[in-house]
């Protein structure tokens, strides 16, 4: 199952992996060479299959909890002031992706989106910390009846060029569900009230949708 924002980018690479397949196969005479680029053209639809994929996560829907909104690996876990909207200290978790992780976005808690904005800017590493200030990002904050406002922003890296986010003020969420795509590699961060119970540590390898990053104390 692929996600829809790879639809057009998958029919396009297919198209022109199989023009490519049909010219080298009449005009490329050397057995070599025309191994290594018929090689190279696979690979290429594999990588772009494998970024796009959207495989079922079965979420254990829950109001004390806090999942994992990205495949990927915990970088992040301390206590930072989060001066875009709380303007008071959290704790954040910060999920890297690799271009090899399922980039699909997905929502942290249920409840209603209560702020959804969009930031252009750089494309620094997303390791770089500075990031989470300066690169292209968006910032999503959901509240829950039970669990309070969780804070959740898409931060691009060196070659995430497109930022997609579904979540609009007055949504009504479900924990686990889609709210955006981040193209090729990428961080999320969470930001999540100082008395939270973090689950996860660093350098644990986390699934989105269904990884338990936090849970009321």
């Amino acid at each position: 199952m692929f996600h829809k924002e790879g639809h057009k980018i998958i029919l396009t690479t297919l198209v022109i992996v199989v023009a490519c397949f049909l010219l080298v196969d009449n005009f490329v005479s050397v057995f070599w060479l025309r191994t290594v680029i018929l090689t190279t053209l696979l690979v290429l639809l594999i990588l772009i299959l494998q970024f796009f994929r959207n495989p079922k996560r079965i979420t254990q829907v829950s109001d004390d909890t806090v999942v994992s909104p990205v495949d990927g690996k915990v970088v992040v876990i301390e206590e930072v002031f989060e001066k875009e909207y709380f303007n008071e200290k959290c704790l954040q978790v910060s999920v890297f992706m690799s271009p090899l992780n399922v980039h699909v976005t997905r929502y942290p808690v249920s409840g209603k989106v209560v702020f959804s904005k969009y930031h252009p800017g750089k494309y620094l590493v997303a390791w770089h910390p500075k990031a989470s200030e300066e690169n292209e990002r968006t910032t999503v904050v959901v509240e829950n009846p039970k669990y309070g406002k969780v804070l959740y922003r898409q931060i691009a890296g060196a070659l995430a060029k497109r930022i997609v986010n579904y979540a609009k003020v007055d949504d009504n969420t479900k924990q686990g569900t889609d709210s955006g795509f981040i193209k090729f590699g990428s961080r999320v961060d969470l930001f999540l009230p100082l008395d939270t119970n973090i689950k996860v540590e660093l350098n644990q390898k986390v699934r989105g949708g269904e990884s338990i990053i936090a849970e009321i104390k």
